[in-house]
Formats: structure tokens, C-alpha cells, sequence
């Protein structure tokens, strides 16, 4: 009889410890859904003044701006206007087989940018050493810029991701690209104001609305089957 009670305890003490195993193992397996995994924290987009650079190329015998090169010029113009400050620098190569061409040019520059509502005292001409090489003139000059961390970081093996998380790089390249898209990097930080309303056209669309006809229902409307 004693033996019968012993060994029907073990089996209660034993099953209960079972049970506490696979309640250990369902709590662990929870937690991991959890933890803290988003690209966006991550990868976050960052606004800040960083130099924005744009490359004009230049032939050995261009003597004025081009189609192709104007339009360089004015949308660096436009980003100036918009997210920049300071001073545009102007620079061109010294050295290079295109020297004088890009020297020609950069009075054209120079004119183009004064044109577009940039100040005298907010351009600046220098050169840059270029030897062996047909080198660009370069536009360079601060603006408030999207952007995040540098992609490419790779610090563990991708097949060795057991705690159920994402891998380091990923969701940077999308990041990266939201960033380069966005045209005013403000937008980011809130929402904008809300322009003035246009009473004019505000009062138009009400009184349409109080002159359009009112629906009247008829009984011959209806459909039968």
C-alpha cells in the first residue's frame, strides 16, 4: 500500500515539473517577439548642415555654359534657395588639360548663380589641383540634409541570427533612399503651416452648393422584379 502512495506521488511531483518546463520554455520563446527591432531605430534618418557638392564637366573647348551644364547650375540655385546658406564655392581645376577652358567658364557661373538671387558676397571663386585629368568644375556649399549611417556593416554572419532579429544592415538601403528623396528635409521635423485660405474660390463652392438642385424622391423611381 505504501508503495502504491510512493510511487503515485513521483508521478505527481514529475508531472508537475514537466509542466513547469514547457511553461519555461513558452515564456522564453515569447520574450523574443519583444525585443526591441526596428530598421528605423537602427537606421535613422538624421537632419543636419552637411556640404553638398555638385561636379560641372567641362570640355577643352567650352568658352560658355551649356544646355546640360545651366541646368547644373540651376538646381544647385534652387537647393541653395531652399535648404542652403552660406557661401556657394566655386571650384576650378589647376593643372588639368582643361584648365583655361574651365576658367572661361567660370564667369558664366558666376553670373548664372548672381542671376538666380544669390548674393556677390555669397560666392567664392578658388582652384583645386587636378593634374593628368579632364576635372570638373565643382559647386560646393552647406545645406540642411536627410540622411542616416553608413550602410554596409556586416559584423556577423547572416545564418548566425538565432535570437530571432534582424541583421545590422538591414533596412539601410531603404533608409538611405527615403532620405535622398525627400526635397525639404523640414518636413521631417513637423508638419508645415497651413497656407491662406482662398475666400474667393471658397465662396464659389458654397453657393453651388446652395443653388444645386434638391433631390425629390418619386415612387415611379423604384424597380420592380
Amino acid at each position: 500500500m505504501f508503495d502504491t502512495v510512493k510511487r503515485s506521488h513521483c508521478k505527481t511531483v514529475l508531472a508537475i515539473l514537466a509542466m513547469a518546463l514547457l511553461a519555461g520554455c513558452a515564456s522564453k520563446s515569447n520574450t523574443t517577439g519583444s525585443i526591441p527591432d526596428d530598421y528605423r531605430t537602427n537606421h535613422p534618418i538624421v537632419i543636419s548642415e552637411q556640404e553638398q557638392v555638385a561636379d560641372i564637366p567641362v570640355g577643352h573647348a567650352d568658352k560658355r555654359l551649356s544646355i546640360t551644364q545651366r541646368s547644373i547650375v540651376e538646381r544647385v540655385i534652387s537647393n541653395y534657395h531652399a535648404n542652403g546658406s552660406g557661401v556657394i564655392h566655386i571650384l576650378t581645376p589647376a593643372g588639368s588639360p582643361n584648365e583655361r577652358a574651365a576658367a572661361a567658364l567660370r564667369n558664366d557661373i558666376t553670373a548664372t548663380l548672381r542671376r538666380g538671387g544669390v548674393k556677390p558676397f555669397n560666392i567664392s571663386s578658388e582652384t583645386y589641383q587636378a593634374p593628368g585629368a579632364s576635372a570638373p568644375v565643382r559647386l560646393s556649399y552647406s545645406a540642411m540634409t536627410a540622411s542616416t549611417n553608413q550602410c554596409g556593416q556586416w559584423p556577423k554572419d547572416i545564418l548566425d541570427t538565432a535570437d530571432n532579429k534582424h541583421y545590422a544592415n538591414f533596412g539601410c538601403a531603404s533608409q538611405n533612399n527615403l532620405a535622398a528623396q525627400i526635397a525639404n528635409p523640414a518636413d521631417l521635423l513637423g508638419p508645415r503651416a497651413s497656407s491662406p485660405i482662398d475666400a474667393e474660390r471658397r465662396g464659389t463652392v458654397i453657393d453651388g452648393y446652395r443653388k444645386a438642385p434638391t433631390w425629390v424622391y418619386k415612387p415611379e423611381m423604384e424597380v420592380t422584379y
